[in-house]
């Protein structure tokens, strides 16, 4: 057995996502058939509980939007027409006691962004700085949030509706005993940010995004501090 989270967009200011764990039978192995044996199995349990009608945010969704919505396939704008993928531009803007951001991960292919040998035998991660923009490391999830967001914002028109006929989203590559950030939390977090008609303030700058997201960080499981050292 495994648990993992279905992450539900809210309506309300304070708790824009809901983390609700939902035990089922795990299939071992790395094999792509057997994590989409477990994307069916997750969703069968939540749907057992209520909770239907839900979209994988990875590349072993069985569907393309799911597959699309992945930190691998989405690109952040760097401004001048450029883009990386979001997996690269949130490993190279880690900044360590020792070193960083590693600018030239941006680079490279999302799947090689985060073996880069720097990022672990760079002493202990201080922050982030993304196009001389500066980050904390609290809230958690505020600065992979950010970018996630970011780079959905200039398809908004294509995914208004289309995201929000979902009631909920998971991500099989995640677990909560050893990371923090999850491609499906910041898609809720999408999908209620634009709900709460928030969407367009979030993204004018960091500190707007700070100060909406702050409030619902605080809130959820993931504050836990003692766990900050497991997230990268």
């Amino acid at each position: 057995m495994a648990d993992r989270p279905v992450f539900v967009p809210s309506k309300k200011m304070g708790r824009l996502v809901e983390e609700l764990n939902i035990a089922f039978l795990w299939s071992p192995g790395l094999a792509p058939v057997q994590k989409r044996k477990n994307v069916a199995a997750l969703h069968e349990a939540a749907g057992r509980k209520g909770l239907v009608n839900l979209l994988e945010v990875s590349t072993k969704s069985d569907e393309k939007l799911g597959q699309r919505l992945s930190a691998f396939n989405l690109k952040v704008e760097l401004g001048d027409g450029l883009s990386v993928p979001l997996e690269c531009a949130f490993q190279g803007s880690k900044v360590f006691e020792g070193g960083g951001p590693y600018v030239d991960i941006f680079d490279k292919e999302a799947r090689e962004a985060k073996r880069d040998p720097r990022l672990i035998d760079s002493g202990a991660l201080v922050g982030f700085r993304f196009l001389d923009l500066d980050f904390p490391l609290a809230p958690k999830t505020m600065f992979y949030d950010w970018l996630y967001i970011r780079s959905l914002f200039p398809h908004r028109d294509f995914l208004s509706g289309r995201l929000s006929a979902y009631s909920g989203f998971t991500d099989i590559e995640f677990n909560p005993a050893r990371s923090i950030n999850c491609q499906a939390r910041s898609c809720a977090t999408y999908v209620a940010l634009e709900r709460l008609g928030l969407l367009e303030e979030s993204v004018k700058s960091a500190e707007d995004f700070l100060r909406i997201l702050k409030p619902d960080s605080i809130e959820q499981p993931h504050s836990d501090l003692d766990r900050q050292g497991s997230i990268f």
